[in-house]
């Protein structure tokens, strides 16, 4: 089993930043790679960022590739998301999600079926 607990979401400005983060317990946290996804109410849950077991590889949805940066501290059992140029589209509830299926060095997944967990989530609003 592995519980997932997100935290850093709030109100913030358009042009603003926030730094998500999600802290992991119950299995050692270098042994799944982990991704951060989000829903907006009425709309499906989508990939915003992924990262590998090692760190080494990291993956990004065109919308916010060159503003949000994933990166993960496996000695702290947690995963950031740290997110710059908010815009109001990027109002949502935001879910970190792991993956126990890759091999250290493989290329993390944007598919929300690859992730076997799931925190509650923390919501960002962005105001215009």
């Amino acid at each position: 089993q592995v519980q997932l607990v997100e935290s850093g979401g709030g109100l913030v400005q358009a042009g603003g930043s926030l730094r998500l983060s999600c802290a992991a317990s119950g299995r050692t946290f270098s042994s799944y790679a982990m991704g951060w996804f989000r829903q907006a109410p009425g709309k499906e849950r989508e990939f915003v960022a992924a990262i590998s077991r090692s760190g080494g590889g990291t993956a990004y949805a065109d919308s916010v590739k060159g503003r949000f940066t994933i990166s993960r501290d496996n000695a702290k059992n947690t995963v950031y998301l740290q997110m710059n140029s908010l815009k109001p589209e990027d109002t949502a509830r935001y879910y970190c999600a792991a993956d126990l299926g890759r091999r250290y060095y493989s290329d993390p997944q944007a598919s929300q079926y690859e992730y076997e967990y799931w925190g509650q989530g923390t919501q960002v609003t962005v105001s215009s």
